[in-house]
Formats: C-alpha cells, sequence, structure tokens
C-alpha cells in the first residue's frame, strides 16, 4: 500500500480502540433556517430508486432520512406461496449484482431445516463461485464509489472489464450471467467441466494484476484521499448496535467475518486473512475492499487446486414430493455486502409456513444518517456509495 495515510491492519494486528465516544448531536446555527432537500429517488448516484430526504444548514447536513419502498415486490409472501424449490430463482433477484451467495445462502437455510448433507465437490464449486462472486462486486463497488466522486469512468471501466471476464464464467457454468439459478438442495445443479476450471484458473491468474493496477491508480491519489479520509465514519461500537456486517463492519475496525466465524462450507480449509479498518472512513471501507479481493484471490488459488472428483448433488436429495418435517432454521453467509441470511419455518407442507430473509443491505443502509450528519452536502453521496447496496435486497 503506497498511501501515506496509514488505515489498514489484519486481524492479528489489530487492538481495540479506546476513543469510541459518541461525536455530540449536530444543530442549527443559531435561528438558521434549514433547506430540505429530497435527493431522488431518480437520482443516478443511488444504486436503484431510493431517496434521500437530507436538512441543510448551508451545506452542512442537520438530518438525513433514508426513504425506500419503491422496489418492493413481495419477496417473502410469494416465497410462503410456492414450493422450497420453486424460491431458489427469486433469490437471485434480492442482490442481482450477486446471484450466486443469494443461491447459496438460501440453499444453506433449507439443508439446515432437513439435514441435508452436500458432496465435497459441491462445497468447493460454492466456494469458487462465492468469491468470484465477491471480487466482482467489491470490483464494482470500487469503480461505482470513484464515478460518485465526479471522476471519469475509467476505474468503472476497469471494473466491468474485470466482471465481464467472470460473468461469462457464470453464464458458461450455468446458462446465465445474473439470474443463475444454479444451487440446490444438496448440491449444485451441474457440474463444472475441465474446460471451465481451466478457463477459471486463467481468470484467477489475471485477477492479481489487476487489484495492483487499481492500487496504483487509486490509493495514493490526492483527491480520493482528501475526499475519503475523515468522511462519513462510522464508530464501531454502533457499527455493532446496528447490526452491520461485511466490509463496512471491518472497515470499523471490527473482526467478524462469518467464514471464520461459521466455517460454513469448506472455509475452514483455506488460508485467508480478514483485513480490518483504523480510521472508519470512507477511506477505509474502499481500502477493505480491495484487500478482500486479495484474499478472495488466495482462496480461489486454494480451491482450484484441491477441487476434488466426485459428484455435486447428494443421492439422497429430493427434488419431487419435497416436505421437510416441521422445524426452523436459519442459514447465513457471509455475502460480499455482509451477513445474508434466511430463516424458514416448516409446518411439514410442500411450502414454507414463514420465510424471511435478512439483507446486509437494508442493515448497513440503517446507519447512513449518522455517518452523513454534520458532513458536507456533497460528501452524501460518496458515504452513500461507501455502503455498497442494492435496492433489490433493501425492499424485496
Amino acid at each position: 500500500m503506497t498511501a501515506t495515510h496509514k488505515l489498514v491492519a489484519f486481524e492479528s494486528d489489530k487492538t481495540r480502540p479506546d476513543d469510541w465516544n459518541r461525536p455530540q448531536v449536530i444543530e442549527p446555527d443559531g435561528d438558521a433556517e434549514l433547506l430540505e432537500v429530497a435527493m431522488g429517488p431518480h437520482h443516478p448516484s443511488t444504486h436503484g430508486v431510493f431517496r434521500m430526504d437530507v436538512a441543510l444548514d448551508g451545506e452542512r447536513v442537520i438530518r438525513l432520512k433514508p426513504v425506500f419502498g419503491y422496489l418492493h415486490r413481495n419477496h417473502e409472501k410469494i416465497a410462503e406461496g410456492i414450493s422450497y424449490l420453486g424460491s431458489m430463482p427469486f433469490t437471485d433477484r434480492l442482490d442481482y449484482v450477486c446471484p450466486l451467495t443469494n443461491n447459496w445462502a438460501y440453499a444453506l437455510a433449507v439443508e439446515k431445516l432437513t439435514g441435508q448433507a452436500v458432496p465435497e465437490r459441491a462445497e468447493y464449486l460454492r466456494v469458487i463461485l462465492g468469491e468470484l462472486t465477491r471480487v466482482q462486486n467489491h470490483a464494482s463497488s470500487i469503480g461505482f464509489l470513484i464515478q460518485e466522486m465526479g471522476a471519469s469512468g475509467t476505474p468503472l471501466m476497469y471494473a466491468f472489464r474485470e466482471r465481464e471476464k467472470i460473468l461469462d464464467l457464470f453464464e458458461e457454468l450455468t446458462g446465465a450471467r445474473m439470474m443463475c439459478n444454479y444451487m440446490r438442495f444438496g448440491g449444485c445443479r451441474v457440474d463444472a467441466t475441465a474446460g471451465w476450471l481451466a478457463a477459471t484458473r486463467k481468470v484467477v491468474e489475471g485477477l492479481p494484476g489487476f487489484t495492483e493496477e487499481i492500487e496504483r491508480l487509486l490509493c495514493s491519489n490526492e483527491i480520493l484521499m482528501a475526499r475519503t479520509q475523515g468522511v462519513g465514519i462510522l464508530r464501531p461500537d454502533l457499527a455493532v448496535n446496528a447490526g452491520v456486517t461485511g466490509p463496512m463492519l471491518r472497515a470499523s475496525g471490527v473482526n467478524y467475518d462469518i467464514r471464520k466465524v461459521d466455517g460454513y462450507g469448506v472455509y475452514n480449509r483455506f488460508n485467508f486473512r480478514v483485513p480490518l479498518g483504523d480510521h472508519w472512513d470512507v477511506y477505509d471501507r474502499f481500502m477493505i475492499r480491495l484487500l478482500e479481493m486479495r484474499e478472495s484471490i488466495k482462496i480461489l488459488e486454494q480451491a482450484l487446486k484441491d477441487i476434488p472428483a466426485g459428484p455435486v448433488m447428494d443421492s439422497k436429495a429430493k427434488i419431487r414430493g419435497f416436505r421437510p418435517k416441521p422445524g426452523e432454521a436459519y442459514g447465513r453467509i457471509e455475502s460480499p455486502k455482509g451477513e445474508l441470511g434466511f430463516y424458514l419455518i416448516s409446518d411439514g407442507g410442500p411450502n414454507p409456513y414463514r420465510y424471511r430473509v435478512r439483507p446486509p443491505s437494508l442493515m448497513n443502509l440503517t446507519v447512513l444518517e449518522d455517518m452523513a450528519i454534520g458532513q458536507n452536502v456533497a460528501d452524501v453521496v460518496l458515504i452513500f456509495g461507501s455502503v455498497d447496496i442494492v435496492l433489490g435486497e433493501v425492499d424485496r
């Protein structure tokens, strides 16, 4: 890392910060009249149909109210009226940037509900697809963040260049670039060919060069550092209390990664580290995503090297007549945006009695006002962009 402002470390290097005090509430100056501005719901930088109602004292943010619901599709209620398997393609439409991790979280919840085993090869394929998803998500997030800063589209085009390579792999394996519908309860829908694995290894071999390119281009950029360092601070105590997870939580210095905590799938077989932030600001959130891409590349290299032969679906898995015994289960994964969980209740019928999604985008969005108060209005969209949300899982 070449930036002069050192902000990141790994979990083994961290000590708990002492200064976790809450900032004072921002009040208007004297008898100043507040200007109320509705940013959205069609602002080009809002990552979907989203609005922010902002109260300003001059250019300083006094209040900010996130307004969403424009994209509500009744996902959870629909799922309670169709079969368990029938909901799998609907999960693609939650975080539509990361459909395969959506599939995985839902499959894991049903497998916990039924006690369904998963073949080893399928577990490796899930890890490979999950980490490819993390790389393309973080690359896109960084590209959009720089664009929201007012830069040209160059970093975004670099990110999309790598994203296209990964989406080509998804399309070859699953038949679709984004709406993949690939995971199944007890494994994966189809096996990966030797040719697909070879093509994936070739793409992964090129990813370190991409992360180095982004680092040279952005990490020491004076404008980026001036616009992001000390901006949009999210204190660790508030992040924990608000249920924030994923890169946002780790950028606030909290060592929590579900891949390490739960060790779901076969993640406990891989060697990787968890990067943590020091200053809890927008720059930290940018750097954490860059460093997490590097760790994902390490996982991919190990998984592609060690993937075993064998089936990708458990022979005892049921497709027709699938009726889990009465009970409940919660399955969660470390999606690229944070903890993605599905809570299911079965009454013994062919469809869930209760189906509930725990979306990281919605939970992470709840601290937007806390990060924006006291900041300039010009920084609001930048702070919002550093959260990295998709409205598909905010509204559901």
